[in-house]
């Protein structure tokens, strides 16, 4: 029987979690569908247990590196191993909520398409659970204008494994990988689907995550910007989609610069700074500033940014209090649940 889904999976310095992803991976699988499904492993030179794990683990196709590459490459390199007619990147302190890999066999079969979105949930480290701020969009019409809205990650999209061959894409060296991978997958596709079903849970706050992590190296994430503007240079991009693109950026980026746990506060000015020129330097055509922060970035304003942010950040703090406050008082009722807010500074 033909592979259809290659799940590559790439290692690196997640002992603790590594048995749990891939236990998810073929959970409650039919012998049929286990024989459809293929795990690509990859130990980017993990200097943990991970490569004895994945050689006693069984099941599996693995790649051992002999030196650390880092996520983007090690992708890469499974992906070059892999034969399925899909390929599905799941990283490997993450995992799948049961009947995961069985929906997703299924919503292939129907559609063919190129691109097959998914939803997800955000689970963080102290055990609360959310659903992503972006995950409505998967509930409407797979156009391509509102699946560029849906959060840019890798996992969170199955690809067919000859589109990527046919279109040259690859994840490059970096941090911030998946922005010049993800927007050029779904830029390209002819044919994208939504599976408005949950498919993935993501690890938020690890010790150790690129998220949860203060860096120089989320600077990186302008090259990767440069990246996917050079892509799209020469390609018959809709000028609709340019700008819907540019947005996404430069919203993305005012919240690396705002996270607390990505962005030292000696950081943040010149991260500004570079949000400010990367403005400047890809703002497309017809493009005009709607909201205060990209009044703010257009005009390199970054005293009026700092003050703005400390009181948001305040208001956020003293709301917080007070919630917490009602919600231990015996006189008050508890505080009806408010959605979370994204914070935009």
């Amino acid at each position: 029987m033909p592979v259809v889904l290659s799940v590559v999976v790439p290692v690196y310095a997640v002992e603790d979690y590594l048995t749990t992803c891939l236990d998810s991976i073929t959970a409650g699988l039919t012998a049929e569908e286990r024989a459809q499904v293929e795990i690509v492993a990859v130990d980017d030179a993990s200097p943990d247990g991970c490569g004895a794990l994945l050689d006693a683990y069984g099941g599996l196709k693995i790649l051992h590196l002999t030196k650390n590459v880092g996520l983007g490459p090690a992708r890469n390199a499974g992906l070059a191993e892999a034969t399925g007619e899909y390929v599905w990147f799941v990283d490997s302190d993450d995992w799948l909520p049961a009947g995961s890999v069985s929906a997703v066999l299924a919503a292939l079969r129907a559609g063919r398409p190129d691109v097959l979105l998914i939803d997800h949930l955000r689970v963080h480290e102290d055990g609360r659970v959310r659903a992503d701020a972006s995950s409505h969009l998967l509930a409407g019409e797979a156009t391509r204008e509102r699946m560029l809205g849906v959060q840019h990650t890798a996992w969170n999209r199955i690809i067919n494994r000859d589109f990527l061959i046919r279109h040259g894409l690859r994840f490059r060296p970096g941090w911030y990988e998946d922005v010049s991978f993800s927007h050029p997958v779904l830029l390209a596709a002819d044919r994208i689907a939504a599976l408005d079903r949950v498919c993935y849970h993501y690890r938020i706050g690890r010790p150790g995550a690129i998220t949860a992590t203060r860096s120089h190296r989320h600077f990186e994430a302008f090259f990767q910007y440069d990246l996917l503007h050079a892509w799209m240079i020469g390609r018959d991009v809709d000028p609709a989609l340019k700008i819907q693109m540019f947005t996404l950026m430069i919203n993305h980026l005012l919240v690396v610069a705002g996270n607390e746990h990505r962005m030292h506060p000696n950081h943040r000015r010149q991260f500004f700074r570079q949000i400010s020129a990367l403005y400047r330097r890809h703002r497309p055509a017809g493009f005009q500033p709607q909201s205060l922060r990209m009044r703010l970035v257009q005009t390199n304003n970054y005293p009026l940014y700092a003050l703005l942010r400390a009181g948001y950040r305040a208001t956020v703090r003293r709301r917080r209090k007070a919630e917490r406050t009602s919600s231990v008082s015996r006189d008050v009722a508890p505080a009806t649940p408010r959605a979370p807010t994204a914070s935009i500074l």
